[in-house]
């Protein structure tokens, strides 16, 4: 394993994250159910793409008149393309690039909340997911605007020639450890108003000191083994167990340590965990393990940032990126504008009732949540340096859909812990059942497909909110 693997890996997880942040302020605090999700990253990517490729958007007219050569007839139409090819500028800056790629997200947004937001649910999501396929297809078909099949790459990527020497690396690093610092002191703050919100004592430090110790620990020992190269000479399907051995092996003696800690601070400790509720060691479980590996993430990424490559640097920005649109949801759902779009998603009549304009609500958290959708599809075209239509398909709609129903709807932080469950989920199955199940790649494929459905029906059954959501904030089943 090699650190570019762990960046690249980084960089998907945390490109789905903030993709899924903007379905999760239209389903999870709305109720609006968006099958189309993808359409607004395809909006955001092909933009920002366009607006910087070198005279990308200046030939844009001359390629239109080429594919239609009835236009050529049509002299008023001819004027106008000639003139919008002599006065469109040849490149634009990135960061405005893509700020007119979630501009025309939210206005795809718009388009579509206008026609369908005042009917019932269903027809959104059959409107949507329709919509996305129309945008793909045009993708497809349109040469003249996408470059169709053949894809667009070769374009602008930031921070690509960017050449750090101590200083910058030192404010990159710095600047990490800062919304390293900033996201464990919200995580600390939420849980420890978990216990209160379910009437149960406050949570003890010991309590939370051990699960951190047990868990963090476990991410860190998965990371030196995987940097330490540890490989053995034996059949492959015994190799995987045997390393797998090995690795909790070592985590062993930190969970020891963590286990006496948590004794030696605790009277009883038995009562001390039965003061608290199974949601709360849940949260504790899932919040621990996601800060071990955001922990192991970050060393990595910092020695990405040390030896500089393109992709450490982007995903710098990213994270910059992610933790200002994750601190600006949470201003917004916490406060009246968002306590009325939950009031929308509980009863909607409830909230006309109290004289709210429940269309204009839902339009803007429409709007919103497209937009994020499409700062994430500029980062998604950045990181994969090629872009083409098949990379639009609906499948990542419905990757965001499982992220979120199993961090927990309604819950930024769960969304941001489905992403690392998910991909996690990925990468494991993917090295370790090739060893072994005999199936070819394609039944491999459908067999983890097969696995995350089986795992989704049990989260239902047994925790139908999520791991982070609120059970009494359900809709489902009323």
């Amino acid at each position: 394993m090699e650190v570019g693997y762990f960046v690249s890996l980084a960089l998907f997880t945390t490109i789905y994250a903030l993709f899924s942040l903007g379905l999760n302020l239209q389903w999870g605090y709305t109720g609006l159910i968006n099958f189309g999700h993808i359409a607004f990253m395809a909006i955001g990517a092909y933009t920002t793409i366009a607006l910087t490729l070198p005279n990308f958007i200046k030939e844009m007219p001359q390629r239109l008149m080429e594919q239609y050569p009835a236009i050529a007839s049509q002299e008023g139409l001819v004027s106008v393309l000639d003139f919008l090819g002599d006065t469109l500028p040849e490149q634009v800056p990135l960061v405005i690039a893509v700020l007119i790629g979630a501009s025309l997200a939210a206005l795809l947004g718009l388009a579509i909340g206008t026609s369908t937001l005042r009917l019932r649910e269903d027809y959104l999501s059959i409107v949507t997911i329709g919509v996305s396929e129309v945008v793909r297809l045009v993708a497809v078909n349109e040469e003249w605007l996408t470059r169709g099949p053949r894809g667009v790459f070769n374009y602008p990527l930031p921070l690509e020639k960017l050449e750090p020497n101590l200083v910058i690396q030192g404010g990159m690093i710095a600047s990490l450890v800062l919304v390293l610092g900033l996201a464990l002191w919200r995580l600390w703050q939420w849980l420890l108003q978990q216990p209160q919100r379910e009437g149960r004592p406050p949570l003890s430090l010991p309590l939370f000191v051990g699960y951190v110790i047990c868990l963090v620990g476990v991410a860190a020992c998965w990371w030196f083994s995987f940097s330490l190269s540890l490989t053995v000479e034996l059949p492959s399907a015994l190799q995987e167990i045997v390393l797998l051995v090995m690795r909790f092996a070592m985590v062993a003696p930190l969970g020891i340590v963590g286990v006496i800690l948590v004794y030696a601070s605790c009277r009883r400790p038995l009562q001390q965990l039965r003061t608290q509720s199974m949601g709360t060691h849940l949260s504790l479980l899932a919040v621990s393990m996601g800060m071990g590996l955001v922990v192991m993430f970050f060393g990595v990424h910092i020695m990405g940032i040390i030896d500089y490559t393109y992709k450490a640097g982007l995903l710098w920005l990213l994270i910059l990126t992610i933790a200002l649109v994750f601190w600006q949801l949470e201003r917004w759902v916490n406060s009246p504008w968002g306590r009325v779009l939950t009031s929308i998603r509980e009863d909607e009549e409830v909230a006309k009732a109290l004289g709210k304009d429940v269309f204009r609500y839902k339009l803007q958290s429409f709007m919103l949540g497209g937009a994020i959708a499409g700062i994430a599809g500029s980062f998604y075209a950045w990181q994969l340096t090629f872009i083409n239509p098949d990379g639009f398909i609906p499948l990542l709609t419905f990757q965001a859909w499982i992220i979120i129903v199993a961090g927990g709807a309604g819950n930024n932080v769960g969304t941001l812990l489905g992403a690392g469950i998910f991909w996690a989920y990925n990468e494991v199955t993917r090295f370790i059942l090739p060893n072994i199940l005999p199936l070819d790649d394609a039944r491999l494929g459908a067999f983890r497909v097969m696995v995350i459905g089986l795992m989704l029906i049990v989260l239902m059954m047994w925790r139908p909110q999520g791991l982070l959501g609120k059970k009494e904030e359900l809709t489902l089943g009323r």
